[in-house]
Protein backbone atom coordinates (compact mmCIF):
# COMPACT_ATOMS: atom_id res chain seq x y z
CA UNK A 1 0.00 0.00 0.00
CA UNK A 2 1.33 3.24 -1.20
CA UNK A 3 0.22 6.74 -0.19
CA UNK A 4 1.02 9.46 -2.96
CA UNK A 5 3.18 12.56 -1.08
CA UNK A 6 2.80 15.79 -2.46
CA UNK A 7 5.98 18.53 -2.67
CA UNK A 8 5.64 21.10 0.04
CA UNK A 9 6.55 24.07 -2.70
CA UNK A 10 4.97 23.25 -5.56
CA UNK A 11 2.32 20.45 -4.88
CA UNK A 12 2.93 17.84 -7.47
CA UNK A 13 4.05 14.43 -6.64
CA UNK A 14 7.04 13.30 -4.88
CA UNK A 15 8.82 10.00 -6.19
CA UNK A 16 8.39 7.18 -3.23
CA UNK A 17 12.13 6.69 -3.11
CA UNK A 18 12.73 10.36 -2.70
CA UNK A 19 10.42 10.45 0.20
CA UNK A 20 12.00 7.15 1.53
CA UNK A 21 15.23 9.42 1.84
CA UNK A 22 13.49 11.95 3.60
CA UNK A 23 12.92 14.15 0.67
CA UNK A 24 9.67 16.47 0.93
CA UNK A 25 10.09 18.29 -2.58
CA UNK A 26 10.15 16.94 -5.82
CA UNK A 27 13.47 16.60 -7.94
CA UNK A 28 12.66 20.24 -9.71
CA UNK A 29 12.19 22.10 -6.97
CA UNK A 30 14.83 20.11 -4.93
CA UNK A 31 17.53 21.16 -7.66
CA UNK A 32 15.66 24.71 -6.96
CA UNK A 33 16.24 24.95 -3.26
CA UNK A 34 20.16 23.37 -3.57
CA UNK A 35 21.20 25.58 -6.29
CA UNK A 36 19.69 28.28 -3.74
CA UNK A 37 22.53 27.37 -1.05
CA UNK A 38 26.08 29.02 -1.13
CA UNK A 39 28.79 27.27 0.49
CA UNK A 40 32.86 26.99 -0.11
CA UNK A 41 35.11 24.40 0.87
CA UNK A 42 37.88 25.48 2.61
CA UNK A 43 41.04 23.35 3.58
CA UNK A 44 42.66 25.01 7.00
CA UNK A 45 46.24 24.52 7.40
CA UNK A 46 47.69 20.98 8.86
CA UNK A 47 43.97 19.96 9.49
CA UNK A 48 40.87 18.66 7.72
CA UNK A 49 38.52 20.37 5.00
CA UNK A 50 35.19 22.62 6.54
CA UNK A 51 32.28 24.08 4.84
CA UNK A 52 31.57 27.73 4.67
CA UNK A 53 28.35 29.45 4.67
CA UNK A 54 29.22 32.46 5.92
CA UNK A 55 31.06 35.04 4.19
CA UNK A 56 32.16 36.83 8.03
CA UNK A 57 33.92 33.15 8.83
CA UNK A 58 35.66 32.75 5.70
CA UNK A 59 36.85 36.45 6.02
CA UNK A 60 38.14 35.35 9.66
CA UNK A 61 39.56 32.68 8.42
CA UNK A 62 41.72 34.30 5.88
CA UNK A 63 44.17 36.27 7.84
CA UNK A 64 45.28 38.86 5.25
CA UNK A 65 41.21 40.20 5.33
CA UNK A 66 42.51 40.58 9.44
CA UNK A 67 43.00 44.35 10.50
CA UNK A 68 46.58 45.36 11.66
Amino acid sequence: MSHEVNCIRCGDQVSSGRHALGYKTCLSCGEQEARSYKHCIVPMPKSNYIVVTDFELLKGLNSSHKSR
